[in-house]
């Protein structure tokens, strides 16, 4: 019986994740991983993110999901180009299925992409996608034991959205103690409390990506 090890399979996920984003750097693409759980707002943050900045910035999405084109349809809407990926039933992306699908995308007229990945909380931060960062979403509804519970998605995201706030008076959700974990995991992370339902809290998330498509095109041109 022949054993796959995991390290194997990580290491050229890696190796491929890094030609990726060589490629993205020179093309100037600032690409970012979104992740969080089933529900947590993804979908909806991207949503918000794309009218807000589709006429300053040349966006595309690549939407992964288990089954269906559901968000990617909802992406369309938004009037940006948008890829989807069926796992069918897989509980992460790769950087090779992430290879797969460039061809449909024209690289020399985007400035940012976004991929959002499968809902789970666990694969998604093993394996890299040629992202420049990661972003997690994490829904007040799931709770403030996640950090902690998940340590390694939170570790390793630079941006972290605390959603569905318009929700704190209906929860028992504990806000200084969930980012006294977040920080204590990541220091270095930047967080915002919003509603991605009502765009709430969104402007500095809004900021950070339009200064990190900055300094990913001075860094070229430097």
């Amino acid at each position: 019986m022949q054993i796959t090890v995991m390290e194997d399979i990580l290491g050229k996920n890696d190796q491929m994740a890094r030609e990726l984003n060589q490629l993205f750097t020179s093309k100037g693409i600032f690409t970012l991983n979104l992740m969080g759980s089933p529900g947590a707002g993804k979908t909806m943050l991207l949503e918000k993110t794309l009218w807000q900045l589709k006429d300053k910035l040349r966006l595309a999405v690549i939407e992964g999901d288990l089954f269906t084109s559901k968000d990617a349809d909802r992406i369309a809407c938004c009037k940006v180009p948008v890829i989807q990926i069926n796992t069918s039933g897989g509980c992460h992306l790769d950087a090779y299925m992430i290879k797969s699908v460039l061809p449909q995308l024209d690289l020399d007229e985007l400035d940012l992409l976004i991929i959002e990945n499968v809902g789970n909380l666990v694969c998604p931060a093993e394996f890299q996608l040629g992202e420049d960062r990661k972003v997690l979403v994490l829904s007040i509804t799931e709770g403030e034991d996640k950090p902690l519970k998940y340590p390694l998605m939170f570790r390793q995201s630079s941006f972290i959205i605390l959603n569905k706030i318009d929700l704190l008076p209906y929860t028992q959700f504990d806000m200084a103690a969930v980012k006294a974990d977040i920080f204590g995991i990541n220091p270095d992370a930047r967080l915002a409390e919003a509603s991605c339902r009502t765009a709430e809290g969104l402007q500095p998330w809004y900021d950070w990506i339009k200064e990190q498509v900055a300094l990913k095109k001075q860094a070229i041109g430097s």
